[in-house]
């Protein structure tokens, strides 16, 4: 894993989007070329749309899931998403280009040479996206533990990393449980250093049910440590993984004296600036949007147009988030909240139409100008619902630490959920967005909340 601005990355992932640039840069090389041989092309221009190309492509191989370590797509599932991806990357980035107020270049050289790039880059993406794992360079882990934590390891590696490899799992002496395939245990006869050394492993991850009674061998995982070998305890190793701070293997300690959860007033400064340039961008090009779903409410369902709730916000605080009206007007007719479901009959047919393209959530926009919300944070929940899942759930108050936003680390990662579990599972990318919350994470999560709207991931 890579961390950049406190936001981990897989390291395969860098490397495809650094291989996939390559393409760029060698049909602009081409070019630069058939320049120097008197092409009457200005480099500078070249560069600035060779830039403008390489952003729009990752932009779009991003949105349409190529930069997945894990998913169900088939062989023709990928193949027609790279031909709309040959589709739209050169005639955006062209568009953009045009817009500048630069000289023109020469339209028809410049789009067969960009097109023979992303040609060739797209190739290389659907064949990697389906290269089998044993093609990649694999991550020799060795996981220290055979208990009920050494299990969730192993699910979590098969389902977020293909290219890791559990090469074994050292057992403790005080380990009361074992739960791992037993095939995969392996022997005690030597040290933990040398059974590390002797299979080339590149990372421990910590996984013991129990710690007390002398069942951590620190001098040896030092020794590990010393020998250039990765030695990750099981919140860390959950944090980097899976992008999530995992509430069973959380403790108090690890929040308090870890790095992160830093709340700056610089910080504070740059993410209000860039709340209040972004909203006010999204509001402009919104309008035309929210105008015509205030009459297809009204020509449905009658007034009101707007939903206002009561929500809890940053440490705590209370207020009215405003929506678009998806629900009939009686949804809550009893006076109690109800969780809302996946297929919730109480929603107007505009309103599932708006909720699938997430367009009910464009009025808390003017939230973020007014400063009760951000553009990205926890999702604010009901007063009703903190106070019993602040009661169920360990730690899930510090969630209020950071202003709630529009969108989130927890609705790009986890799908749409309404009840305590799945509370709890969002609570885990919470508290990761919390921990390690950037302007560039914010950029993250804003650039993947396109690509979820687009794809209608986690819609309800």
């Amino acid at each position: 894993m890579v961390q950049i601005f406190n936001h981990w990355f897989s390291w395969r992932t860098i490397a495809q989007m650094i291989f996939d640039l390559s393409f760029v840069i060698v049909g602009m090389v081409i070019v630069a070329m058939w320049v120097g041989s008197g092409l009457p092309i200005n480099a500078k221009h070249l560069i600035i749309f060779a830039f403008i190309l390489g952003a729009t492509m990752l932009a779009i191989n991003a949105w349409l899931g190529f930069y997945q370590r894990i998913h169900n797509r088939s062989i023709t599932e990928s193949r027609a998403r790279a031909v709309l991806s040959l589709y739209l990357a050169v005639p955006v980035a062209y568009g953009i280009f045009a817009m500048l107020p630069i000289s023109s270049l020469s339209r028809e050289f410049m789009q067969l040479s960009a097109m023979s790039a992303v040609f060739g880059m797209l190739i290389n993406r659907v064949s990697v996206s389906h290269a089998s794992t044993t093609e990649h360079i694999t991550r020799r882990i060795l996981v220290f533990g055979t208990g009920v934590q050494a299990l969730a390891v192993m699910r979590a590696l098969n389902k977020s990393d293909p290219s890791a490899e559990i090469v074994g799992y050292f057992p403790s002496s005080n380990e009361e449980a074992t739960v791992v395939p037993e095939t995969q245990i392996l022997s005690r006869t030597k040290t933990l250093t040398d059974t590390a050394k002797s299979l080339k492993v590149d990372e421990i991850v910590v996984a013991l049910s129990e710690r007390r009674g002398g069942s951590m061998p620190l001098r040896e995982l030092l020794d590990c440590k010393l020998h250039g070998i990765r030695v990750l305890d099981l919140a860390s190793h959950f944090e980097q993984t899976l992008g999530q701070i995992r509430l069973d293997s959380l403790y108090a300690g690890w929040l308090i004296f870890g790095d992160g959860f830093c709340q700056g007033s610089l910080r504070a400064l740059v993410k209000r600036l860039s709340d209040i340039l972004f909203a006010s961008i999204l509001i402009l090009l919104a309008m035309p949007i929210m105008l015509i779903t205030g009459l297809l409410i009204i020509a449905e369902n009658g007034f009101p147009v707007f939903y206002r709730q009561e929500r809890v916000g940053l440490n705590g605080r209370l207020f009215n988030v405003i929506k678009f009206r998806s629900m009939r007007i009686d949804a809550e007719k009893e006076g109690k909240p109800i969780w809302a479901k996946a297929d919730d009959d109480r929603t107007t047919t505009v309103g599932k139409i708006i909720r699938k393209l997430r367009i009910d959530e464009l009025p808390q926009l003017f939230s973020v100008l007014k400063g009760d919300m951000s553009l990205v944070g926890p999702r604010p929940e009901r007063p009703f619902f903190v106070d019993q899942l602040t009661k169920e759930i360990p730690f899930y108050a510090v969630r209020h630490s950071v202003k709630p936003g529009v969108t989130g680390w927890a609705q790009v990662r986890y799908h749409y959920g309404a009840t305590v579990e799945d509370s709890a599972e969002k609570l885990q990318y919470d508290l990761y967005y919390v921990k390690n919350h950037t302007l560039f994470l914010d950029l993250v999560i804003l650039f993947e909340t396109i690509g979820v709207v687009l794809t209608g991931k986690g819609a309800h």
